[in-house]
């Protein structure tokens, strides 16, 4: 047998087993579990900038993938197509990817027929996220930057942050004529911001401006 002969003899096995009433089952049950996987995304959201476009991804793939089945015809067309697309979007959070390779595997499993597979993985799956996505283990970083006149403004600046967070550390300090500029990590205490209004209320102090900080970005 030839090379020619295991493509054609797949291809053709998987025509005459067409099964319209299984392709619409197999389609009902990979939109279901998209539009819960797309639920799942929105309750976990950890950012501030929801994607329209993205969460409707998440359901499109499901049903697209599960053009990859035991078919090596279709399976060989699906992989090339996916070699040649890349998103545009960037990735925002590291978790998303976890949704994308969610929606992939939910069609590659529904288009395999292992439909009870799908339903109970993608169950455990999304209480896990529920669970765990919003828990927050520790307390989100600030990054403190403030412009002070001479060395006696820095004093009052650092003893207001002593009694006002839970904790800090200077990052970094550059000190010209203009007077000193300095940076801080630090925590605060249940969310308490009112510090800042008190540090710009010092004599000798130029500005000051608080930032979240996750560790990747500043916004």
């Amino acid at each position: 047998m030839s090379f020619q002969d295991i493509f054609k003899s797949s291809f053709l096995e998987n025509v005459t087993e067409f099964s319209l009433l299984d392709t619409c089952i197999g389609l009902a049950v990979a939109l279901l579990v998209g539009l819960f996987i797309f639920m799942i995304y929105k309750k976990t959201l950890t950012g501030v900038l929801y994607s329209d476009g993205f969460a409707l991804t998440l359901v499109g793939l499901s049903l697209v993938i599960m053009a990859v089945t035991s078919n090596v015809v279709l399976s060989l067309g699906m992989v090339g197509a996916l070699s040649i697309v890349r998103f545009r979007t960037a990735i925002k959070e590291p978790v998303e990817i976890v949704f994308l390779f969610w929606s992939l595997a939910v069609g590659i499993v529904i288009g395999a027929g292992m439909i009870p597979l799908a339903i109970i993985g993608s169950a455990i799956i999304g209480v896990i996220l529920l669970l765990f996505a919003n828990r927050k283990i520790r307390k989100l970083p600030y990054i403190l930057v403030v412009s002070c006149k001479d060395e006696a403004a820095e004093q009052r600046i650092t003893e207001i942050l002593a009694k006002a967070v839970e904790y800090y550390t200077v990052k970094s300090k550059t000190v010209n004529a203009a007077g000193i500029e300095f940076t801080a990590e630090l925590r605060t205490k249940d969310a308490e911001t009112a510090f800042v209004n008190r540090i710009t209320e010092l004599e000798g102090v130029g500005n000051a401006t608080l930032v979240s900080y996750n560790g990747e970005y500043m916004g």
